[in-house]
C-alpha cells in the first residue's frame, strides 16, 4: 500500500499489462474488420477503422478488448452500449508487451501496424522490482532476466515503426526512495541500456517515463535522475501514464521538467483525463468513478513541445482490485462504459 505522505497516487497498477493478442495471429489482426461471429450482417459489428494516419498515426487494433465487446454488445442488441464503447474501441491504444512472449508480442504488433501503414505503440514494463510490490508487481528476476527481455523486445521490433513507452514509474519509484536505495545504481544502468538498445532500432522511438503532475516533488526531483537514466539518448519522456492529471496541468509539469533536460520533448497519456484526478477517499488512483476519457490519440497537438498525446493506460481495464474491480489490466466493461458515457 502507499505509505502517507510520499504525495504519490499516480495510479501505479493501472497498466494494460495483459495484452490478449494472439501471438500466432497476426494475420487476423490485419483482416481490417472485427466480426461477432454471426452471418446476420445486421447483428454483425462493424469494422474498427484505422484513424486518418496524418493527425493519428498509431496503430488500431481490431482484435482489442473494446473491439470485442463492441461485437459482444452489438450481437445482444445492446446498441447503445455498443456505440459507447465504439469510442475507446476506434482509438489506437498501447499494447503492453508479456515478458513472457515479448518477442512474439512485439514482432505480430508491429507486423500488424506495418501492414496497416501505422506505427506500433508498445510499453515496456518488466524493470526488476516493479512497482514496489503492489497491485502490479513482479518484473524481471534479476539485471541480466531484464537485458534479455530487452534483447528480445528489440529483436521482434526489427525495422518496423515503433514508439516504446519505457518503465512507467522506474524513475520515478528511484526518487521516492519506494524502490530501496540498493537498486538504484543498477536500474539507472538497465534504463541506459534499454534506451540504447531500443534506439539502435530503425524506426523506434523512445519515450522515458517522468511520473505525473500530481506528484508532490515535482520537476526538480525528477531531472537529473531522468538524465542519470539516458532520458538525453532518448526521444524525450512520457507524463500522466496511467493517471488522471487534466491534459492542461501535464503539459505545464513536462514544460516545467523539459527545460531542465535540453528541451526534450515529451507525450501525455490523455486516456482517462477527461475529468481530470479524482480526489476523495482511499487510493484515489485507482478505479476512480466519475473519470472521463480525454482528448484522443493525436500529433497534432496543442504545444510544439508535446509531440502526441496517446492512450498509453487501456481505458476499461482495471487498476486493481479496489472498487469492485478485477485484478490489474483486466477488461471491465462496467468501468469502460463509465469512462465512455461521461
Amino acid at each position: 500500500m502507499y505509505r502517507k505522505g510520499t504525495g504519490r497516487g499516480h495510479g501505479l497498477a493501472a497498466r494494460g499489462v495483459r495484452t490478449g493478442v494472439a501471438l500466432t495471429g497476426a494475420a487476423l489482426l490485419l483482416s481490417g474488420c472485427f466480426s461477432s461471429g454471426d452471418d446476420d450482417s445486421e447483428k454483425s459489428s462493424p469494422p474498427v477503422k484505422q484513424q486518418p494516419k496524418g493527425e493519428d498515426p498509431y496503430w488500431v487494433n481490431p482484435d482489442g478488448n473494446a473491439a470485442k465487446q463492441v461485437a459482444s454488445y452489438d450481437k445482444d442488441g445492446k446498441k447503445d452500449d455498443a456505440e459507447l464503447i465504439r469510442k475507446i474501441a476506434e482509438q489506437p491504444v498501447a499494447e503492453w508487451l508479456v515478458p513472457e512472449s515479448a518477442e512474439e508480442q512485439a514482432r505480430g504488433f508491429t507486423e500488424a501496424a506495418e501492414k496497416a501503414d501505422r506505427d506500433a505503440l508498445l510499453v515496456v514494463y518488466n524493470i526488476p522490482h516493479r512497482d514496489c510490490g503492489q497491485y502490479s508487481g513482479g518484473g524481471a528476476a534479476d539485471g541480466n532476466a531484464y537485458r534479455a527481455f530487452i534483447d528480445q523486445v528489440a529483436k521482434g521490433i526489427g525495422d518496423r515503426p515503433a514508439t516504446v513507452i519505457l518503465e512507467p514509474d522506474a524513475v520515478l519509484h528511484m526518487v521516492d526512495n519506494c524502490t530501496p536505495e540498493q537498486f538504484h545504481e543498477e536500474r539507472y544502468d538497465l534504463l541506459k541500456g534499454a534506451i540504447g538498445k531500443l534506439k539502435s532500432l530503425k524506426n523506434t522511438k523512445v519515450y522515458l517515463d517522468a511520473g505525473n503532475a500530481g506528484w508532490g516533488k515535482g520537476p526538480d526531483s525528477v531531472w537529473e535522475p531522468l538524465k542519470r537514466s539516458g532520458v538525453e539518448q532518448a526521444d524525450g519522456f512520457s507524463v500522466n501514464v496511467s493517471n488522471f492529471q487534466t491534459t492542461e496541468a501535464s503539459t505545464e509539469y513536462g514544460k516545467q521538467l523539459s527545460a531542465k533536460i535540453g528541451n526534450k520533448p515529451f507525450v501525455i497519456d490523455t486516456g482517462r483525463n477527461g475529468n481530470g484526478p479524482y480526489t476523495k477517499g482511499k487510493d484515489p488512483w485507482c478505479n476512480p468513478p466519475g473519470r472521463a476519457l480525454g482528448e484522443a490519440p493525436t500529433t497534432k497537438t496543442s504545444d510544439p513541445l508535446v509531440d502526441a498525446y496517446l492512450w498509453v493506460k487501456r481505458p476499461g481495464e482495471s487498476d486493481g482490485t479496489c472498487r469492485g474491480g478485477p485484478k490489474a489490466g483486466e477488461w471491465w466493461p462496467e468501468y469502460a462504459l463509465g469512462l465512455a458515457g461521461e
